[in-house]
């Protein structure tokens, strides 16, 4: 990778930015066009539904880039927590933990975080069982 710098921080996809929408806006406009110029406009329209289906298709895959941020966003905080509390780093042992604990132990409040990480780690719970065994929840309603 080259070093990142201000004039070239900015990342595109350029599957989806340089070439997936220009392509798909060039073959919208041109079903549209059919649809309304040629006296095939039942197929042309239908085309230019589907395109317009793909465009939301392409919309939504901003979410999954949304929850891969968080997912980011998420350990950072863990880490952080857990340098808080005890003063060491939790990247000494977080490959230990799979995302499903790492996820699940966002949801335990401080008194409790240490022992469910402790125990997650011993006995190898499941993200599921962490959050069971949480008592007081600490809510996640920033979640994408």
């Amino acid at each position: 990778m080259k070093v990142q710098t201000y004039y070239n921080h900015i990342r595109f996809y350029t599957p989806h930015h340089l070439v997936y929408y220009p392509i798909l806006t060039v073959f919208l406009l041109c079903s549209i066009y059919f649809a309304c110029n040629t006296n095939d406009a039942l197929i042309w329209s239908f085309i230019s539904v589907c395109f317009i289906f793909l465009f939301c298709l392409a919309f939504m895959l901003r979410q999954h880039y949304a929850l891969i941020l968080q997912n980011r966003i998420v350990r950072l905080e863990l880490r952080y927590r857990y340098f808080t509390l005890t003063g060491k780093r939790l990247e000494e042992f977080e490959y230990k933990l799979t995302d499903d604990q790492i996820f699940a132990l966002r949801f335990a409040p401080d008194n409790e975080f240490l022992p469910l990480l402790e125990d997650a780690l011993k006995n190898n719970l499941t993200g599921d069982a962490i959050k069971k065994a949480i008592i007081h929840w600490k809510a996640d309603y920033d979640r994408v």
